[in-house]
């Protein structure tokens, strides 16, 4: 049976929430660990814009922006009921203005960024999200769903720049949801360490 396959990076937090979805679906398919360094020409060839993560279905079909596959993922089979807890405007503003602050915090000699300020306004919309996690302890209500999935990882990626301050800052609910999503069986298993892909040993240029 042919399975879709996944171009993926393991840290790439895009790629993490569509093997997220993929993974609490119980969708099959084959991954290729990726460097970003040397993109395999068959990525390129399925999504020239060279980005992760890429799926590629069984009938050729390219699905190669992250929240679309988490949509086609959970669409197939949602057992955990992620559609039902999904925050569109939620997950943008964490994709805009969070992704935004993060990437010139993180990197700031790629950007030529002073990181504090940017810092500072990434935790102001982490201070929102503690706010609405106080409730019930998840985005949308008690239990997961796929706006947990697709922030978590960017959450994971801002905590880890530096996490000592991180862990202390008063964002108490936060910090518990965070480790609760990192530290799942789920989470764990779609960030096992995979050996990269190598095309002149599959057979596929």
């Amino acid at each position: 049976m042919v399975e879709p396959i996944l171009y993926s990076f393991r840290r790439c937090p895009y790629a993490i929430r569509a093997r997220l979805a993929l993974a609490i679906s119980e969708t099959p398919y084959t991954l290729r660990e990726v460097k970003l360094a040397h993109k395999p020409d068959a990525m390129l060839a399925a999504s020239p814009k060279g980005t992760v993560p890429v799926l590629v279905l069984e009938d050729g079909t390219v699905i190669d922006e992250s929240l679309s596959i988490m949509h086609w993922a959970l669409a197939r089979h949602d057992p955990a009921g992620w559609l039902a807890r999904d925050d569109a405007a939620l997950i943008a503003r964490i994709d805009g203005q969070f992704k935004h602050a993060l990437d010139r915090y993180k990197y700031p000699d790629r950007y030529d960024s002073d990181p504090l300020p940017h810092r500072d306004w990434a935790m102001d919309i982490l201070f929102e999200l503690d706010a609405r996690l106080a409730p019930a302890g998840q985005l949308c209500g008690p239990e997961p769903g796929l706006a947990d999935a697709a922030i978590t990882p960017f959450v994971r990626q801002f905590a880890a720049v530096d996490r000592e301050w991180f862990l202390g800052q008063p964002l108490h609910h936060l910090h518990a949801w965070l480790e609760e999503h990192i530290a799942s069986p789920l989470f764990q298993t779609v960030m096992v360490r995979s050996a990269p892909w190598i095309p002149e040993e599959s057979g596929v240029p």
